[in-house]
């Protein structure tokens, strides 16, 4: 028979979770992922089969709760408020929970760390991109903008969005992607009226 698994399972997602965004998935050992977890060998591979398959389950949790944020908005925000809310609280607000900004996204890192490594894990880290893609029009047809402008000021928006989370890796200051973030929003009002 063999034992039960014995840990906190969403804690030890979360502790895996923060490991993977921050080093990045071939730089993340199974030694360092029982370590961070807790956790032993035979538990790991009970709970979760293998490493693989473990950061496809942080992967699409890192996505849900991105989406979450995105939709987190308060219901009397105006729809470009909240995006620039979103933007903005994942720069400085994300130092409130002990996330360090100059990790980038952990979708946006996957694409680039696994592009032509593992096709599968970038494809599955550019579903989820997409996905925010489409919250991104949502929010813009919400605010007056036509289909086909909310689709191109989205898609826009996204690849401002992949370019300010590799630059954050370069450690500038809140007070430069701030600017960065006003300033695109300022355009994105300005193509609105």
């Amino acid at each position: 028979m063999s034992r039960p698994v014995e840990f906190v399972r969403p804690q030890a997602v979360n502790r895996a979770l923060v490991l993977f965004w921050r080093q990045g998935y071939q730089a993340t050992s199974l030694t360092d992922l029982l370590e961070t977890m807790g956790i032993g060998r035979s538990s790991f591979y009970a709970a979760f089969t293998d490493k693989r398959n473990f950061y496809i389950e942080c992967l699409d949790l890192f996505a849900d709760r991105t989406l979450h944020l995105l939709q987190a908005a308060p219901p009397d925000m105006p729809p470009v408020e909240a995006l620039e809310h979103f933007f903005k609280r994942n720069f400085v607000g994300l130092k409130e929970i002990g996330v360090k900004k100059n990790w980038g996204c952990m979708l946006v890192n996957t694409v680039v760390e696994m592009a032509g490594v593992d096709d599968e894990l970038s494809e599955r880290a550019s579903h989820h991109i997409n996905m925010m893609e489409l919250g991104f029009r949502d929010l813009l047809k919400e605010a007056g903008a036509l289909p086909q402008q909310a689709q191109e000021l989205a898609a826009m928006l996204m690849l401002f969005n992949e370019g300010i989370r590799v630059s954050s890796r370069r450690r500038l200051t809140d007070a430069q992607h701030l600017q960065t973030i006003d300033t695109t929003f300022r355009l994105i009002r300005s193509a609105l009226v």
